[in-house]
């Protein structure tokens, strides 16, 4: 029979040994933690603001809240007031991710090199609206009157459409910078100017009541949706995640409900090659420098 004394040695010794155990496992788990917590990167992720801040962080933050959890990556959403300010940010190659127009992509390719991503498979198109009860019939009765713009610089509501407008039609409207789409329309609605230059895609985003309270008189050619693009600083690796995590989640109900309000109703992968027959269609005549 073992003494007491052997007993209580052997009991404290296991107490130890337990105390031991737990400590080296706390290790362990802060080692992992601190290793996954350097693995994962943060970034900034700029969104061209086609409607008013609150609504573009209500649409863009679950959309980056989805990239956070898909990639373990950390994204800053910067949404600023202005298109001119999202184009000087962007011609700085300030953000790491991008949501723009293919124009403003194209314009800094040789600066900044932001790679395409993801687009919309449903094609980019501009329109010139009026109000229903315009009396405006024909485009060339629109000849010297004014036309709201969300930014002078957005491509389908204001380079192609008034490209087409001069070339086609030999119209020139005096522009007026309304600084974002769901103004344009409201602008049209409410008789501060004559028409007004949007793209499908956001008209379809508006309330019902002004939808039907305006008309649609032009409609320009088709041209590649929107990208989210990547600036080269960022990681290959990073990008493709950011690619995979967008097409994944158009694939669940919730994130297509996510990604229709950007609106992306049909994600597919991107390159920039889609984007180079821009070049040629003369829309550096339009481009006023800064949003200004």
């Amino acid at each position: 029979m073992y003494s007491s004394k052997f007993w209580s040695g052997f009991q404290f010794s296991g107490r130890v040994w337990h105390y031991a155990c737990n400590w080296i496992a706390g290790i362990l788990v802060a080692v992992v933690l601190t290793a996954t917590t350097a693995s994962a990167a943060t970034y900034s992720i700029g969104v061209v603001p086609q409607f008013e801040p609150r609504k573009m962080f209500g649409i863009w933050q679950p959309i980056v809240a989805e990239l956070e959890k898909r990639t373990g990556n950390h994204f800053n959403l910067v949404v600023p007031l202005t298109v001119g300010e999202f184009e000087h940010e962007l011609e700085k190659g300030t953000y790491d991710f991008v949501y723009a127009n293919p124009y403003h992509i194209m314009r800094v390719s040789e600066t900044q090199r932001y790679i395409p991503l993801v687009r919309d498979g449903v094609p980019l198109r501009g329109i010139l609206v009026v109000r229903k009860d315009s009396p405006v019939q024909d485009i060339k009765e629109l000849d010297g009157k004014s036309l709201a713009v969300p930014s002078p610089n957005a491509l389908g509501a204001s380079l192609l459409l008034r490209a087409d407008l001069e070339h086609l039609y030999h119209v020139r409207m005096k522009m007026v910078n309304v600084k974002t789409h769901s103004s344009v329309y409201l602008n049209v609605l409410n008789k501060l100017t004559d028409a007004g230059g949007g793209v499908e895609k956001t008209f379809g985003e508006q309330d019902k009541a002004i939808r039907d309270a305006l008309r649609v008189i032009y409609t320009t050619r088709d041209m590649p949706s929107h990208p989210v693009a990547a600036h080269p600083r960022v990681d290959k690796a990073a990008r493709e995640q950011v690619r995979q995590a967008l097409l994944a989640l158009a694939k669940t109900p919730g994130g297509k409900a996510l990604l229709d309000d950007v609106p992306m109703k049909e994600p597919v992968a991107a390159s920039m090659n889609e984007y180079r027959a821009m070049r040629n269609w003369g829309l550096e005549d339009y481009w006023t420098g800064e949003g200004k």
